[in-house]
Formats: C-alpha cells, sequence, structure tokens
C-alpha cells in the first residue's frame, strides 16, 4: 500500500502565541489538530490523507514550494 506523500509548508511564528490549525478531507471539514508556536518557533508540517488544508493565526512566515508568505495578522 502507498503512502500519500503530500506537500510540506514550513510556518516560522514571527510573535507570541501563533496558533497553526490542521483542517480535516471529507464531506464535513473539522479540525483535527492545533498547535500553538511562540516567537522564533518553527514548524514543518505535512498535507495527508487526513489534512486538507492548514489555518494560521498570528504574525508568522509560511514558506512552500511555490514562494513565501508573510500574514498582516
Amino acid at each position: 500500500m502507498e503512502q500519500n506523500q503530500g506537500e510540506y509548508i514550513v510556518v516560522k511564528a514571527k510573535d507570541q502565541g501563533v496558533v497553526v490549525i490542521g483542517l480535516t478531507r471529507g464531506q464535513d471539514t473539522k479540525f483535527h489538530h492545533t498547535e500553538k508556536l511562540d516567537r522564533g518557533e518553527v514548524m514543518i508540517a505535512q498535507f495527508t490523507d487526513n489534512t486538507s488544508a492548514i489555518k494560521i493565526r498570528g504574525k508568522a512566515t509560511i514558506m512552500t514550494k511555490y514562494g513565501t508568505i508573510d500574514t498582516d495578522a
């Protein structure tokens, strides 16, 4: 059985209390995982069979294969 090799993103917190939320796939989108990052902390997240979206709250830099994005929050 081949595993889904989803894309990765890197989230670097630019402030205290940045929240990274994983959202599920399927008919009903639900929160399934939450992480809180402090200033300077980095998280590497992967899209998987269960994770269809990732929501980020707070000041952070998000790096993907498509480029780098800074939040305005």
